[in-house]
C-alpha cells in the first residue's frame, strides 16, 4: 500500500491523520473510489469532476483544485507500482476544533491510498453473490444527497454488516417510497427480456462511473438499457441481476433474500456486457 499525505508518498503503516481533523471527527469530506486497469487510471477525468461537485455541493475548497489531485493520483498510482490496482482518493475538511462547525477548519487535506482490493473470490463471481434487502433505508436527497460522495458513509456500512449478519455478501437498500436504490457499496441493473434496466439518481442511486460505462457500452452493444424504478419483485422476477462499481467492477447476482435469481445460472447479457467492459477500459484511461 501507497499513501500520499502532507505532500509525499509514503508506505500505508506510515501514514498519520491528526485526531482532530473534521473528516475522521464528523465524516466532514468527500472522496472517490477509482480503478487501474493496465497501468491506466480508469476515466480519471470524470472521477475528478464529481469529486469537485460533490466538495462545492459542501462548501469544502480542494487545495490546487483538480489538477493538484489528478498529479497526486499518478504519483501515488506510480509509486505503488502495479499494473492493477484500487485508488482511494479523499478529501478532508482538515484540522479544527472540536464541534461540528467547518469554519475552524482552516487547511483541507488531500489523502490517496493505491492498494490493491478483491471484494468477492473467483467462486462467487462465477457462480454469483447473495443478495439480501436490508432493514436501513437510503435518504432522500432533500435530506442526504447520493450525488455527493461524503465521508459520512454509516447508511451503507449498517447495510453491508446487516447483510453479512444475515449470512449474505451483500445488502439491498430500498428508498424510503420502498423501491430500490442500489446495493450497500454498488450500482443495481436487473435484465428482462433483453432489456437492461437500472434505478435512476432520484431513488437514491449513486451515479456511478462504472454505471454510467455500461449504460453507454450497452448503447454500443445494441443493448435497450433504460433508467427506471425498480422493486424487489422486478429483481427476483428479472432473467440477470448484477452489480457494478468501482470496486466490484462487475458480479453477478445468484440469489435476493434466499430466493434464487435469473435462469439457471445463465447470464447472456451480463457475459457480453462483460467482455465489453474489459475491451472500454483500455481506451478510457488515463496512463501512468
Amino acid at each position: 500500500m501507497k499513501v500520499w499525505i502532507e505532500g509525499r508518498v509514503v508506505e500505508g503503516d506510515e501514514a498519520r491523520l491528526p485526531v482532530t481533523d473534521h473528516g475522521l471527527l464528523y465524516g466532514d469530506g468527500v472522496f472517490e473510489g477509482l480503478r487501474v486497469y493496465g497501468r491506466q487510471v480508469f476515466r480519471l477525468p470524470d472521477h475528478l469532476r464529481r469529486m469537485g461537485a460533490g466538495a462545492r455541493a459542501i462548501g469544502l475548497e480542494i487545495p490546487g483544485g483538480l489538477e493538484a489531485l489528478e498529479r497526486i493520483v499518478l504519483e501515488t498510482a506510480r509509486a505503488h507500482g502495479q499494473d492493477e490496482a484500487y485508488i482511494r482518493l479523499i478529501v478532508t475538511r482538515g484540522s479544527g476544533a472540536l464541534g461540528v462547525d467547518p469554519s475552524t477548519c482552516r487547511d483541507p487535506q488531500i489523502i490517496c491510498i493505491v492498494d490493491g482490493i478483491r471484494l468477492y473470490s473467483e467462486e462467487k463471481r462465477s457462480r454469483g453473490i447473495d443478495l439480501v434487502t436490508v432493514s436501513v433505508r437510503r435518504p432522500p436527497s432533500d435530506v442526504l444527497d447520493p450525488r455527493v460522495k461524503s465521508l459520512n458513509y454509516l447508511n451503507s456500512v449498517l447495510a453491508a454488516r446487516e447483510a453479512r449478519l444475515r449470512g449474505a455478501d451483500e445488502g439491498l437498500i430500498l428508498n424510503l417510497q420502498g423501491t430500490v436504490a442500489e446495493a450497500a457499496v454498488a450500482n443495481v441493473f436487473a435484465v428482462r427480456d433483453g432489456v437492461l434496466r437500472t434505478p435512476p439518481a432520484t431513488d437514491g442511486a449513486l451515479a456511478g462511473i462504472t454505471r454510467a460505462s455500461l449504460l453507454e457500452i450497452a448503447e454500443a452493444q445494441g443493448i435497450a438499457a433504460r433508467e427506471v424504478s425498480l422493486g424487489r419483485f422486478d429483481l427476483i422476477d428479472a432473467d440477470e441481476v448484477f452489480l457494478t462499481g468501482a470496486g466490484a467492477r462487475m458480479v453477478p447476482v445468484a440469489s435476493l433474500d434466499g430466493a434464487a435469481v435469473g435462469t439457471g445460472g445463465q447470464r447472456p447479457v451480463f457475459d457480453r456486457l462483460d467482455a465489453a467492459f474489459a475491451e472500454f477500459v483500455k481506451t478510457r484511461g488515463t496512463p501512468l
